[in-house]
């Protein structure tokens, strides 16, 4: 079986539910479903509102494939990137913050979160159910 990436290239918008529903068709009787629709859409939201700066003139680019094991995403945006010091994944300490419960979710969400060297890029993956 010849596994390839399915690339998606779409405008910076929080109009998001289209695409999350184009990206998690191929599991959509999973179990795992709901925790993945949820981690997807804080990957995407954050590229949109942090990476892209909610600039609709800009683009996500997403990557998915499927292997017999993993599942995997791709999520790419036109930003500066996140620095490695704020890629931490604790939940931020004051109830109230602003931000920081995204990457608290997307850690929860998937088994591996690695970014790019510049931080424009994160790949999240989780196991497949059996």
């Amino acid at each position: 079986m010849a596994m390839r990436w399915a690339d998606f290239i779409t405008p910076s918008t929080l109009q998001l539910a289209p695409l999350l529903e184009l990206l998690l068709e191929p599991i959509n009787r999973s179990p795992q479903h709901g925790n993945l629709q949820l981690g997807l859409q804080e990957v995407l939201v954050n590229a949109v509102r942090h990476g892209n700066g909610n600039d609709p003139r800009k683009c996500l680019r997403v990557r998915r494939i499927l292997t017999p094991r993993w599942l995997v995403f791709q999520v790419q945006d036109e930003g500066a990137g996140l620095p490695p010091q704020g890629r931490g994944h604790a939940l931020p300490e004051a109830v109230d913050a602003a931000c920081g419960r995204g990457l608290y979710l997307i850690h929860q969400c998937f088994e591996d979160v690695r970014w790019s060297r510049r931080g424009n890029r994160v790949q999240v993956a989780v196991r497949r159910a059996a």
